[in-house]
């Protein structure tokens, strides 16, 4: 069974930064949320993060190292590695976390400065996943949202089934109704939307219609 959206973006004692409140917790990034909430159990004082793009991935590390007053490399393997090495060596000295984020760890970043394979190689790895279901349809609803637009139910449930289900897929969907429904001055129902997403070439990809 798929568990409700949790539409509280941080633990409590957590900042309320500007974009704080947009991480949206699921089953696809509980993990990852909760190694964060674990971070004095870490083995080192680093840790890395990997994940899709558009995932939050980088939301959620910046306001934990907002938290702690740690330092953030995001986007990592555009970075100058014998700068992130340092910076790993700073954080075991200050105890204020590093997190890395990447799209993926090694060995799929190939990392050339041994001395910072080396170091990788102990630093904890966490993941964000695809969205499942619920999150899926709360990032739906959050971009709706973002335009001043509310998705009935039964739209909503007739877009997450006939739709890859993927972060980027979530935007382009949004932003394919919205456009469409300014442009025939529309309403949201489920067929303007239907002619939408067929439109952009976004129904049935990845799912059956």
């Amino acid at each position: 069974m798929t568990r409700p959206v949790d539409q509280i973006a941080l633990p409590l004692d957590w900042p309320r930064s500007g974009d704080a409140e947009r991480f949206i917790l699921g089953d696809a990034n509980r993990a990852a949320y909760d190694h964060f909430r674990q971070w004095a159990l870490w083995p080192v004082k680093a840790t890395l993060l990997t994940g899709p793009r558009r995932s939050g991935r980088s939301l959620l590390a910046r306001n934990f190292v907002a938290r702690v007053h740690g330092r953030l490399f995001d986007d990592a393997h555009e970075h100058d590695e014998e700068a992130l090495f340092h910076a790993w060596n700073a954080a075991q000295d200050s105890g204020h976390p590093l997190v890395i984020v990447a799209d993926e760890g090694p060995p799929a970043w190939a990392v050339r400065l041994p001395d910072l394979r080396t170091r990788l190689a102990i630093t904890p790895v966490t993941r964000i996943e695809q969205p499942d279901d619920a999150l899926f349809a709360g990032l739906i609803q959050l971009y709706f949202a973002d335009r001043g637009l509310h998705l009935p139910a039964e739209a909503l449930r007739y877009v997450t089934t006939r739709v890859e289900r993927s972060y980027w897929s979530a935007e382009r969907i949004v932003e394919a109704v919205d456009r469409f429904a300014i442009a025939e001055r529309a309403r949201l129902t489920i067929p303007v939307i239907r002619r939408a997403l067929d439109q952009a070439g976004l129904i049935g990809v990845g799912k059956a219609a």
